[in-house]
């Protein structure tokens, strides 16, 4: 099997209102969108998110009415202290502020406007 891309698709309520925060705070692109549905891909590579409106039709019956509860989009960032200033600087709520785990992982989160937890992490050599 050969992996050419990947993605994470995420059930949410306001497609439009997560894509926006991904392409305003994390500069990632919109792909292709359509009634409930937007693809984003970031420049740098990583992995593509996609959204997809809650109760979709396209979607699995016993999947429509699900949402990305739980969820968390981690991204390693180089500098994750700057990362959190410049997101405060933007308005962003820090949902957990910035702290270092015993293991050498520096992180902190924030929620999108749907309640998706996203993740900025930084790997600190020990």
């Amino acid at each position: 099997m050969q992996i050419t891309d990947t993605a994470v698709s995420l059930t949410v309520e306001d497609t439009a209102a997560s894509a926006a925060f991904l392409r305003r705070h994390f500069g990632y692109t919109e792909q292709m969108s359509a009634d409930g549905f937007v693809s984003l891909a970031h420049p740098g590579g990583g992995v593509n998110v996609v959204y997809l409106r809650r109760g979709l039709e396209v979607l699995p019956e016993e999947q429509r009415h699900r949402t990305a509860d739980g969820v968390t989009l981690a991204f390693v960032v180089e500098d994750v202290a700057a990362e959190e200033r410049r997101l405060r600087g933007e308005g962003v709520a820090i949902t957990l502020p910035l702290r270092e785990e015993p293991w050498g992982e520096k992180l902190f989160q924030v929620a999108d406007p749907n309640g998706v937890v996203v993740e900025l992490v930084e790997w600190v050599q020990r």
